[in-house]
């Protein structure tokens, strides 16, 4: 099945709260002089225009970062990465998170993608060829584990399936635990939905059962982005979380209540 594309959804609420966490995340670990890799498992296209047909078919970035990002502070780091983008492409530019790393990271460190949709994959290597990522219209998953541990070491893989494979549910824990066995320095983010149905829930029983350093694992809810959407949250579960996740991580609790 790969029917997914994500510009029906670009800018919703998760993406708010998946990328603020990200963009977070980067600027402190680009503090240190020494490079970084990241390693993006279902990257998307990258770049979204939210006037497209398509966006405005869901109207969902209305309810994401139309409306949230006032909320944040000017320097946050997702914001100027966000500016930063809508500098070069208009006011209806939204980066995918690939894209976001991108601005947030240095020429000095790498950046590793996986996408399997052929004409999402098309997409992806077009827009982010000016940045020098590395690529791989390839499983995510088989990415990730052919890839760890990267070079440089230090670095951060996010892991962001559509869960339009079902199954993703039940392979996730095994792979970030062997993933975390290849590369125990790395950073591991794993974004997921929370739906009516509760799919996360065994999902989220087996990850907290292992032995996972520092782990952040935070979630937002917010009102269906339309008339019966299942989504009515997002969540984080972050291996390794740097320094200041958790206060980021409060930031947004506040910025997400009604």
């Amino acid at each position: 099945m790969l029917s997914y594309q994500h510009i029906f959804h670009a800018g919703n609420p998760a993406d708010v709260h998946k990328h603020a966490l990200l963009c977070a995340a980067l600027s402190y670990m680009t503090r240190k002089d020494k490079p970084l890799s990241y390693l993006e498992t279902h990257a998307g296209r990258a770049f979204y225009d939210l006037s497209s047909p398509e966006a405005l078919k869901t109207g969902e970035a209305e309810a994401g970062v139309t409306a949230l990002t006032e909320k944040f502070a000017p320097d946050h780091p997702y914001v100027k990465a966000l500016d930063a983008l809508r500098d070069q492409h208009g006011d209806t530019a939204y980066a995918g998170s690939p894209m976001l790393a991108a601005f947030s990271l240095r020429p000095t460190d790498k950046l590793h993608l996986a996408e399997l949709h052929p004409q999402e994959f098309a997409a992806l290597r077009d827009a982010m060829r000016p940045h020098n990522a590395k690529c791989y219209r390839q499983d995510g998953f088989e990415m990730a584990q052919a890839a760890c541990p990267p070079e440089p070491r230090r670095g951060l893989m996010l892991i962001d399936p559509s869960y339009e494979i079902k199954s993703d549910y039940d392979l996730i824990p095994g792979q970030i635990a062997k993933l975390h066995r290849k590369w125990n320095v790395g950073v591991i983010a794993l974004w997921y939905p929370i739906l009516t149905s509760e799919a996360h829930i065994p999902m989220l029983r087996a990850l907290k059962a292992q032995t996972l350093p520092d782990v952040l694992h935070h979630e937002v809810t917010f009102p269906p982005v339309r008339e019966n959407h299942r989504m009515t949250g997002s969540g984080m579960f972050i291996v390794n979380a740097p320094y200041g996740s958790d206060d980021e991580a409060r930031t947004l609790t506040q910025i997400f209540q009604p």
